[in-house]
């Protein structure tokens, strides 16, 4: 096994909350289809599914270096939303968080010793500027189009690579 067992908790751990992630954005795109809002659906559906390749990297990572994969439950997603700034803001504050996740799983591998992990969370790492700058972006977006949120879903439309990171979503591989 090329990970200690502290190490395969943590990644076991994470693959959790990006599944959880990928369902919080189900229920975001969900949100948005039945406003009608078609250009924040299809993104937050676009992003469920990058969220849901990362979790199937960390998968991949675990399984690749010998360890034990053991995915915790899944909690329900927040499915009900006052507007779009709070289903925008939510996933901010996601992807705030998931950048803390994955700051201390770098802390861990750091600390624990182990060089191949830390390396392969690099990529997460530039991963989640992408994630919080363009959360951010479409959260002031939102905020400044005010009631009109058809501004919005033209940005979107415009924008959606950018929103979506260089690549376009994460890859599995």
């Amino acid at each position: 096994m090329l990970i200690g067992q502290k190490v395969n908790d943590a990644l076991n751990e994470q693959i959790g909350y990006e599944f959880s992630a990928s369902l919080q954005y189900v229920a975001i795109a969900a949100y948005f289809e039945t406003e009608g809002l078609t250009e924040l659906a299809d993104l937050f559906h676009q992003q469920s599914t990058e969220e849901r390749d990362h979790a199937m990297r960390f998968v991949k990572y675990v399984t690749d270096a010998g360890g034990a994969l053991k995915i915790p439950g899944i909690p329900a997603p927040r499915a009900e939303f006052s507007d779009a700034c709070d289903a925008i803001g939510l996933s901010l504050e996601s992807e705030q968080r998931v950048t803390q996740q994955i700051n201390s799983l770098v802390n861990l591998a750091i600390s624990e010793g182990d060089h191949i992990t830390q390396n392969m969370l690099n990529w997460f790492v530039a991963e989640q500027l992408e994630e919080v700058s363009s959360m951010g972006t479409l959260l002031t977006v939102a905020k400044r189009a005010g009631d009109n949120l058809l501004y919005v879903e033209e940005y979107v439309a415009r924008h959606k690579q950018s929103l979506l990171g260089k690549s376009g979503g994460g890859e599995a591989n």
